[in-house]
């Protein structure tokens, strides 16, 4: 595959239009970092945001940051840090799962809609996103949004970009909202839960006025790969506080008193929590360098431990829970099994299910998206024809949650 990798914006669209006029396919991406995700591309060329690279505005008064959508996370990243801000949405590193190299960008994370553990309360990668440039698949630049929130022109189209999966455009700049970073954290963790045990106990932390941040459980199957905490010692139910330091202590005190209920509590502290929510974020435990079926599946938070039980009966599967238990990270150890996960999922109320990582031949034979109810997939494909009509972006991609 040829790397085309563009200096401008009216470079990209020149290179967009000639292969418009000629019907070729032309995979889109970033750092590369997700390589192996979705179903088989067939394209020669690869259009690549590399050479687009840069912060273009950022005023921290403003908490709005401006970059190139080749930009590396880590270069964001640092510039929010020295500022004190932050990514609400706390978005993961897939290289440790996907067992790629190469440095994720600000438009991959975008274009994926990537968001961590902070999403169930602070809103996913899409929300946070406030204008975007892009070139369509007729090889026009495309402007939409703006940098503050009351400037909602083309808000719409903002939004249809971010988790697009770069089927709809090719992503040139970014523009987002970067709030304060919390002063410091700390994890609660509950010891000995079943996973519905551990589910009925998220519930009750979320009821509380203590502004959990990160809740997530992690079964005995997984909890002994974190070695460098508590949970070397088996399950834990993990629920992280954010904030000024004094107020971290009085929450944290007590959250872990109401938490006595349920089991025995200890609490970790800044540099301990940060790295558990860190591996918890990237899917640690199965970054094995295997090739073995990892999906990203998302249902309502009560129902996700009774979907996992039913599906060890049937399937094998090891999982863990995050998003108070709306997330599940969930590794086959053979098949995929699409069919049944996507079955047993209906079963239990409905959600979606990603195909995250398989072999080549797996993902060739297994719709990697969930599949969509007729009228939403009638208006992905009016979307996908009025912003790509010659079909040529990531061709076997569909637009992901």
């Amino acid at each position: 595959m040829i790397d085309l990798s563009p200096m401008t914006d009216e470079e990209a669209a020149a290179i967009v239009r000639s292969h418009a006029r000629e019907g070729k396919p032309l995979a889109v991406c970033g750092g590369n970092t997700r390589s192996g995700f979705g179903n088989a591309i067939a394209a020669e060329n690869r259009l690549r945001s590399s050479n687009l690279s840069g912060i273009t505005a950022y005023n921290p008064g403003e908490m709005v940051l401006t970059a190139r959508s080749g930009t590396p996370l880590a270069e964001i990243e640092a510039a929010l840090a020295e500022n004190g801000q932050m990514m609400a949405f706390e978005p993961m590193d897939h290289r440790p799962i996907m067992g790629t190299s190469g440095e994720p960008t600000i438009g991959g994370v975008f274009a994926a809609n990537v968001s961590g553990p902070r999403r169930f309360v602070a809103g996913a990668a899409r929300d946070s996103l406030l204008g975007v440039s892009f070139i369509n698949g007729k090889g026009e630049v495309i402007k939409a949004g703006g940098r503050v929130m009351k400037n909602v022109t083309g808000l719409d189209l903002v939004k249809l970009m971010a988790g697009s999966h770069g089927t709809l455009g090719f992503l040139t700049e970014v523009t987002f909202r970067v709030p304060p970073r919390p002063r410091t954290e700390a994890t609660i963790v509950i010891s000995g839960l079943n996973d519905a045990e551990a589910a009925n106990a998220m519930a009750a932390a979320m009821a509380l006025p203590a502004e959990v941040s990160g809740a997530a459980h992690l079964p005995m199957t997984v909890a002994w790969k974190f070695l460098d905490s508590t949970l070397s010692e088996g399950e834990g139910t993990c629920l992280r506080i954010e904030g000024l330091p004094g107020s971290v202590d009085a929450r944290a005190t007590k959250l872990a008193a109401a938490m006595g209920a349920f089991g025995s509590v200890t609490r970790l502290e800044q540099e301990e929590s940060v790295r558990l929510w860190r591996d918890i974020r990237d899917v640690a435990p199965y970054a094995d360098r295997t090739p073995r079926p990892v999906w990203r599946v998302s249902v309502a938070p009560g129902t996700g431990h009774q979907l996992v039980a039913a599906l060890r009966l049937e399937a094998g599967v090891d999982a863990f829970y995050d998003w108070q238990g709306g997330l599940i990270w969930m590794r086959m150890e053979a098949d995929a099994d699409a069919d049944l996960l996507r079955r047993f999922i209906k079963a239990v109320g409905g959600g979606h299910a990603t195909l995250i990582r398989a072999s080549e031949q797996m993902r060739a034979m297994t719709a990697a998206f969930q599949p969509q109810q007729e009228a939403v997939a009638l208006l992905s494909q009016r979307l996908k024809l009025k912003f790509d009509p010659a079909g040529i972006f990531n061709p076997g991609k569909m637009a992901g949650a």
